[in-house]
């Protein structure tokens, strides 16, 4: 029987089981979708080891980066943006990564961008970070991360203020705060700077909404959860999976 996983950290509460699980039963598939809880990133090399009907991979937080050096080879997409969550076991053993977060966002935010989002703003500075800086690339946005230190292209939480929110009206979550069981937490956000000219993207599914969807949705923003893309991203995977 092929077996797909899912390599992370904390994942029992992951999307990837529960949705693969369910699509392999209503199209009468043939496989099983396991979660391979890492407290580190070498314990991936048991994985490959134990587990010799693998198929293809999901790679979540924190191991998007971490697991570029384990692969054999990464596609042009997955090089240029410097993060992973897509794993292929080709058939002579070896292992191709690729990213698929990066059409998961693309294809969920396109149809809600309107002529005032221009520019972005992405909070976090990991893995999904990377996708969505590349999607928002190709959707010609510019942006800037936003992190707790400023930098290189890149404002910290203490810089944002009413000038900034007024020229970057689309906010793109990229860290977990917000997460079930801790759904009251936020970024570091100045909420009373969001209009209705704001999209505000969530990447988290778990709650559907989130304090910060719900504090900017009371102050007239567009608001998207992170499930959409999720379920774009991972039929991008089942494709190259089986391509």
């Amino acid at each position: 029987m092929k077996i797909y996983g899912l390599i992370g950290q904390n994942i029992d509460y992951s999307f990837s089981r529960a949705y693969f699980s369910e699509k392999f039963e209503k199209h009468h598939i043939t496989a099983v979708y396991r979660n391979f809880d890492l407290s580190k990133i070498e314990q991936i090399e048991e994985v490959f080891k134990n587990t010799p009907d693998l198929s293809g991979l999901n790679v979540t937080i924190p191991y998007k980066e971490a697991v570029i050096p384990y692969l054999n080879r990464l596609d042009t997409e997955a090089e240029e943006i410097g993060a992973v969550n897509t794993i292929k076991i080709e058939k002579d053993g070896s292992l191709t990564g690729y990213n698929t977060d990066h059409y998961g966002f693309y294809e969920a935010i396109k149809a809600y961008l309107q002529p005032q989002h221009k520019k972005a703003l992405i909070l976090g500075t990991g893995g999904a970070s990377k996708a969505v800086a590349y999607a928002l690339t190709n959707l010609g946005i510019t942006y800037r991360f936003v992190s707790r230190k400023d930098g290189h292209h890149k404002f910290s939480y203490e810089q944002l203020n009413a000038d900034i929110l007024k020229e970057y009206t689309v906010i793109i979550n990229c860290t977990p705060l917000g997460t079930h069981p801790d759904t009251e937490r936020y970024p570091d956000l100045p909420i009373g700077y969001i209009s209705e000219a704001h999209l505000i993207f969530d990447l988290i599914y778990n709650p559907l909404e989130t304090t910060l969807m719900k504090k900017a949705r009371e102050r007239g923003a567009t608001c998207l959860n992170g499930l959409n893309m999720l379920k774009l991203q991972a039929e991008k995977a089942w494709e190259i999976w089986n391509s």
